[in-house]
């Protein structure tokens, strides 16, 4: 297998309420004429919303569960400011704060928003990640 993530999918409660946020943030839907699922390009790899009993149904898993999920989303910035600028641009949009942003124990600088489902998104500035004009990051060895 190669060494590589292509798409994440949201199991999300109202589809269109879940499109409708992050088309607040200013994310761009790809494949539009898609009925069902909503996919978004995120650099080099896909963020798709699909509702959630059905992706459990697929998954052949439960739906339920509630409270953390052992995961978060991660928006990297390039700067603190651009993390301050992307949590109120998030807020505006209809998320809510999690925790404001705030200098880290790992050197940078973070903080969390929560979309309409309840998935965290941190946004987070780290001065060892180089940032490429894509938006794609590289971990350094």
């Amino acid at each position: 297998m190669e060494q590589r993530l292509s798409l994440i999918t949201l199991g999300v409660a109202d589809l269109d309420r879940s499109r409708e946020f992050y088309e607040r943030l200013g994310w761009r839907r790809s494949m539009a004429a898609a009925e069902g699922v909503v996919f978004f390009q995120a650099g080099g790899m896909g963020l798709a919303l699909y509702p959630r009993d059905e992706l459990a149904k697929d998954a052949t898993v439960s739906p339920e569960g509630h409270g953390f999920s052992g995961i978060s989303l991660a928006y990297n910035a390039r700067s603190r400011e651009e993390v301050d600028a992307v949590l109120a641009h998030a807020q505006g949009a209809g998320a809510t704060l999690l925790k404001p942003a705030q200098e880290a124990f790992w050197g940078g600088y973070s903080g969390y928003f929560s979309d309409p489902d309840g998935f965290p998104w941190e946004v987070a500035w780290n001065p060892c990640f180089l940032i490429a004009p894509d938006g794609s990051i590289r971990i350094p060895d």
